[in-house]
């Protein structure tokens, strides 16, 4: 089922609802948020999503296997004309709520960061375990569509995120049948001591993704792998990426999407340009259709703006590669205040600058 619609897939949090404390999320532990709509009002939200013209409702969190209206929203979805897909830690992938999403064939997407010691590290003891079980349920009812790993460091002292540990995850993908990978570069949500400590530096990124690229020829056709981080189209190209303008229009997810490429619904109805950056607002939905956040998303100051890479300031500026890359702009806000500032993950320096 495919539609003609803006975007393939439109993703809805639709709750920001945590029980686990992984270590390098906004939500760990995370309540209900306070404003979040209920079960009617939710049922508007596909509608427009539907209206905008998406396959897929992409449901994500927090952790939606909490919501207790989850039932009415798949059923909702599904009469309506959606595929739904499902992002989870995997902790609650068992009993009635397996049930209902083998009931209404809802495609499953698991996050798993490394092995037991480095998964369980991260995102707390028996994570490891409960997401290889919901690998092996889902896998079984042919619904298991993808892992998703975010690049973290455990503390301070483990200053490295190590090429096994990736090959691990695909290794894994590869066991239990799911069609890819993601690996995510880690946005910051605050910038505090500890959260940081977290992100990988410049000098690890650029090492770990030369080595997700060699695996990514290694496992070429089942798992695919795909990275979620501007700056590793710089090292495709670098490294002679195969048919690289296909790979780089039709797969390749990192590219930055903030400047009118990309949207999403938070819990109480608003729209944002970026999972990643709740500080800009674009509408709400229960006051202006999709279609129209949508298009005046594409002709407003703040996404032209965006869209020129003359823009971009320091070496994001005046980089080779900033037509393909540019840099992430919400890690860039998160860590300079500055929307338009050089992404602070990226070890590269552009030629001009090595030139002088």
């Amino acid at each position: 089922m495919s539609r003609k619609g803006p975007l393939f897939i439109l993703p809805w949090r639709c709750t920001q609802a945590c029980t686990s404390n992984c270590l390098h999320c906004g939500f760990a532990s995370n309540p209900p948020a306070a404003d979040a709509l209920g079960t009617k009002k939710t049922m508007h939200i596909i509608d427009e999503i539907y209206d905008f013209g998406a396959s897929y409702l992409g449901l994500g969190g927090g952790e939606p296997l909490l919501r207790e209206d989850l039932p009415e929203i798949l059923g909702y979805a599904k009469k309506t004309g959606l595929n739904v897909s499902l992002l989870t830690s995997g902790y609650f992938v068992e009993g009635k709520v397996f049930d209902n999403l083998v009931r209404h064939g809802v495609r499953i997407s698991l996050s798993v960061d490394g092995p037991e010691e480095i998964n369980d590290a991260i995102r707390g003891k028996g994570a490891y375990a409960k997401a290889v079980s919901a690998m092996e349920k889902t896998s079984k009812v042919g619904l298991l569509d993808c892992l998703v790993a975010t690049l973290a460091n455990v503390d301070a002292t483990r200053n490295n995120v190590t090429s096994e540990d990736m090959e691990h995850i695909i290794k894994l993908a590869q066991e239990y049948g799911a069609r890819w990978v993601v690996i995510h570069g880690l946005i910051p949500f605050n910038r505090t001591k500890e959260h940081l400590a977290r992100a990988l530096s410049p000098q690890q990124y650029e090492k770990i993704w030369n080595e997700v690229y060699d695996l990514s020829l290694k496992y070429k056709v089942k798992p695919e792998v795909n990275v979620y981080c501007p700056f590793y189209a710089r090292v495709a190209k670098q490294r002679g990426m195969p048919n690289f303008d296909d790979w780089f229009k039709n797969f390749f997810l990192g590219k930055c999407a903030i400047a009118g490429k990309y949207m999403s619904v938070i819990e109480n109805g608003d729209v944002i340009p970026c999972s990643f950056n709740d500080r800009i607002r674009l509408g709400n939905v229960q006051d202006k259709p999709l279609k129209q956040i949508w298009d005046e998303l594409q002709t407003s100051e703040f996404t032209l703006k965006l869209r020129d890479r003359n823009n971009l300031k320091g070496k994001c500026g005046v980089c080779e590669y900033r037509e393909i890359c540019g840099g992430c702009r919400t890690r860039a806000e998160m860590y300079t205040g500055d929307l338009f500032a050089s992404d602070p993950a990226c070890g590269y320096i552009p030629k001009s600058l090595r030139d002088k």
